[in-house]
């Protein structure tokens, strides 16, 4: 396969891409197509890897308004209702649900996902579904699992040995969710515990931290100490951490030495993050979201994820990571040009590195030839117009495919 005419990681020159055994193996201008080879102009169009969401929750996509909606908007009430929707959940129901969204995932340019799966269910289901589906598509995409203690660790019933027994069963990374649980002392003692266990069975951590509009909720250097001493490092990333949003300045100071030497990653979820955000406040209300831009310019890595998708935390959402790019550039004033140009590494490369997967991520020669085109010359107007993925590519092999909309208008002009 030979894609002709491209802009590739948004640089100016205009670039060729050959294909060979499922790997990019030239990238060079005006290369003479082969005898018999596929060959697609790429229009002088943005060439990207493809879209990694680093933060999802497949095992309760599509499930808003089951048994009811959450009106409130509050993060806890949508725990309360999931939980009630939980006691209905088969292995079934979740693989057919989280499948319809992934194909649609594919469709909008994704094909590395990290989810969170609730492992607090004395019979695994979603997990083991999870599990399932993740074997069924890897063809196609590839899913990364997280024990998510939706419930808590110590605050749950066998907490503990549930999210173990979800690791042995293939579960590829360990979370939590140390602001949940009952008592400050537990939340730490939940971070120490996903800790040893990560480094027992040699997983990732992702951890939901924080996830609170409170200033005293402080799990983050518990999470970043731990990395640390243990030399765990990138290995380890922090979900959310919207609480740094209400932190005062002297001890985030302090704070971002610590992160810094730890070396961990963050996810940042700007849509749910602001949705579900500052409902507990009345005026000045808080935006609910992490300290994006003040982290990246720290060096330090973050990533976008879209968090859920029609479910009872959010009753939007449609596995368009542009949609997150979007509500992150605006909440976290990265409206500059050159940070609205550069905003496409939010849902690619820092994804990749939050995921751990660089090695074998990116439009290098000897790589695998993973990658999506987009219907515009750069992110700038991709991100503006919303555009559609022309194409996503895997493996050298076209998996999904996208025709531009056309639209007439009747208005003559003088």
């Amino acid at each position: 396969m030979l894609l002709k005419n491209v802009h590739v990681d948004n640089h100016e020159e205009v670039v060729d891409v050959r294909i060979l055994n499922g790997k990019f193996s030239e990238i060079k201008a005006n290369l003479a197509p082969h005898d018999g080879e596929e060959v697609i102009d790429g229009k002088e169009n943005l060439l990207l890897p493809p879209f990694v969401d680093s933060h999802v929750h497949l095992d309760a996509t599509l499930t808003a308004g089951q048994p009811e909606w959450n009106e409130t908007g509050t993060l806890f009430d949508g725990i309360r209702i999931w939980s009630e929707r939980k006691q209905d959940l088969t292995k079934e129901d979740v693989k057919s649900r989280a499948k319809k969204t992934l194909l649609n995932m594919v469709g909008h340019g994704i094909q590395h996902v990290r989810s969170h799966v609730d492992v607090t269910d004395p019979h695994l289901i979603a997990a083991r579904a999870l599990l399932e589906l993740r074997e069924e598509l890897k063809d196609q995409i590839d899913l990364q699992l997280v024990a998510f203690p939706q419930e808590g660790i110590l605050s749950y019933p066998h907490g503990r040995e549930l999210m173990e027994q979800a690791v042995k069963e293939g579960l590829d990374v360990v979370g939590g969710i140390p602001h949940f649980e009952f008592t400050t002392e537990y939340g730490w003692q939940s971070v120490h515990f996903l800790m040893a266990l990560a480094d027992k069975y040699d997983r990732l951590v992702d951890v939901h931290c924080d996830e609170i509009d409170d200033p005293a909720s402080r799990n983050l250097e518990v999470l970043a100490t731990e990395a640390y001493e243990r030399g765990m490092k990138d290995r380890v990333t922090a979900s959310h951490t919207t609480a740094m949003g209400s932190y005062n300045d002297a001890y985030t100071y302090k704070l971002f030495r610590l992160l810094k030497m730890s070396d961990i990653n963050f996810v940042s979820n700007p849509l749910v993050n602001v949705h579900l955000g500052g409902r507990f406040d009345t005026y000045p209300k808080r935006r609910g979201v992490t300290r994006i831009k003040e982290l990246t310019a720290a060096g330090i890595n973050v990533s976008f994820g879209e968090d859920d998708i029609q479910d009872p935390w959010n009753p939007l959402g449609d596995g368009n990571m542009l949609d997150a790019v979007t509500m992150g550039v605006y909440i976290a004033h990265l409206m500059g040009y050159h940070q609205l140009q550069d905003a496409f590494n939010y849902v690619t490369y820092n994804g990749a590195k939050t995921l751990h997967i660089s090695d074998n991520y990116g439009i290098e020669v000897g790589k695998p030839a993973n990658c999506i085109l987009l219907n515009a010359h750069d992110f700038y107007n991709a991100l503006n117009k919303h555009v559609e993925v022309l194409y996503n590519i895997r493996h050298g092999k076209v998996l999904a495919e996208t025709k531009p909309a056309e639209t007439k208008v009747n208005i003559k002009q003088n």
